[in-house]
């Protein structure tokens, strides 16, 4: 049987502020705070409220058969948390229907995965530990910021314990094979993937509304006609977007709900279901190792990082932010921790881009991608400084690898403790449960 499997992202870029050079050293505050609340609150009233409605009431009209997943940035979670809290109430009910699964990702929605893999590590893990305690599952499967993925950053999320990830079905790497067949890493066939079909997702996601496009417009009963008149043998159809998507790139005006609600209608016609990513994962046997040297993702034509990572300026802004991970690893402040889950965000390398993407990009305050290179260098100027003066620059490497060792064993004993009390806490109830017969015999024999 064919299945669907519906995916959105939710983040929110955090702005930054016009910061001058002559800030750096008297200003350690960096963001424009009037731009994050009313874009958060924007966005909430124009797409997040009213299509997490929409996907509610799918679930509940479908009595379960209608399944999405989602993920959610930790920088995300924490403007939602404080300037639109309807939200967050909205996740809890659609995660109540027990029709959602939530995915892990970077909790800054940043690239360490393609520099430092201790920092990439350590905030995926934090993110799926801020989704267990807020939905009460922690994460199986994982999607890194804009589906970026490589053999290698599939065999480091593979060695966090994950059982699949979200990943772009980008011609360049699957030639002649088709995105709708379950895929596994080539340097661990125990992580499987699952490849967006970009041309059914950017359909709904950056076409529907637009009135020049040749299907224009585009109903609920044709687009499943195309995934019906697929090849029998391609069970998963992978559509993976923004949920901003619905409401922000494709306005209300356009209908775009009401096409999403009759989804599950046409599809179940077609004897077509939806399933979430670890049901597919469950369900489904890969069908061939994918071979990814070089890191593609979701953007751009190139689905690429060229658009992130492409020229010199991005390069020396992403390389200078990392230039100092070794010694966040260390730090305890709270405030240095929090700038730097900001300045990593991936929307602060693509104002930079000189890329002419042929999609719109908003690069807020700035007037080029040179404006954003120097505000940027200027904060981070300014952001080096005050780690260098928690950890001077002349503590070299030599002296910050034992102290970095004992953290990572302190780790690594507290995860086998944890792993042991879980064990502990187990047979403990396994025992429990086998002596209560004994007990209610015990008992009615001393009521006898």
């Amino acid at each position: 049987m064919r299945t669907i499997c519906l995916y959105f992202e939710i983040h929110q870029i955090i702005h930054l502020k016009r910061y001058r050079f002559f800030d750096i050293g008297n200003d350690h505050y960096y963001y424009d705070d009037y731009a994050n609340e009313a874009g958060m609150n924007d966005v909430a009233e124009r797409s997040y409220i009213p299509a997490l409605n929409t996907l509610i009431d799918m679930v509940k009209k479908s009595e379960g058969a209608f399944k999405v997943a989602l993920s959610i940035s930790g920088v995300a979670l924490e403007q939602l948390e404080i300037h639109a809290p309807a939200v967050i109430d909205l996740l809890h009910q659609l995660n109540e229907t027990g029709c959602c699964e939530f995915l892990a990702e970077p909790y800054s929605h940043g690239l360490s995965s393609l520099v430092n893999e201790d920092c990439f590590k350590e905030e995926v893990m934090r993110q799926a530990a801020k989704m267990k305690q807020m939905f009460g599952k922690a994460p199986k499967v994982f999607r890194n910021s804009s589906l970026i993925y490589s053999d290698e950053i599939g065999a480091m999320v593979a060695s966090m314990g994950f059982k699949g990830m979200l990943t772009e079905g980008a011609k360049h790497v699957l030639g002649w094979k088709s995105p709708h067949y379950v895929y596994h890493c080539n340097m661990n066939p125990n992580l499987k993937l699952l490849l967006r079909d970009y041309k059914l997702s950017d359909d709904i996601s950056l076409r529907f509304s637009n009135s020049e496009w040749n299907e224009f417009p585009l109903f609920a009963d044709r687009y499943i006609g195309w995934i019906d008149s697929m090849p029998q043998e391609e069970q998963v159809i992978n559509i993976f977007m923004e949920l901003s998507a619905l409401g922000i790139a494709q306005p209300l005006s356009s209908n775009i709900l009401e096409f999403i609600k009759a989804l599950p209608i046409c599809a179940k016609e077609k004897g077509i279901t939806f399933s979430t990513p670890s049901e597919v994962i469950a369900k489904l046997k890969s069908v061939s190792q994918l071979d990814v040297p070089d890191p593609m993702s979701w953007l751009d034509e190139e689905r690429d990082t060229s658009c992130l990572l492409g020229n010199v300026m991005q390069r020396e802004a992403f390389n200078k932010l990392y230039s100092v991970a070794e010694r966040i690893h260390l730090c305890d402040d709270r405030r240095i921790k929090q700038d730097w889950d900001y300045l990593q965000a991936s929307n602060n390398f693509r104002f930079m881009t000189t890329k002419n993407s042929g999609v719109g990009l908003n690069r807020g305050i700035y007037e080029s991608p040179y404006d954003a290179f120097t505000n940027y260098m200027n904060i981070l100027g300014d952001f080096i400084s005050r780690v260098n003066s928690l950890y001077p620059v002349d503590v070299d490497n030599e002296e910050l690898n034992p102290l970095l060792t004992t953290i990572r064993n302190q780790g690594i004993e507290i995860e086998e403790l944890r792993k042991k009390l879980e064990k502990a806490e187990a047979k403990l109830k396994k025992e429990e449960k086998a002596a209560a017969p004994k007990r209610k015999t015990a008992t009615k024999k001393t009521e006898a």
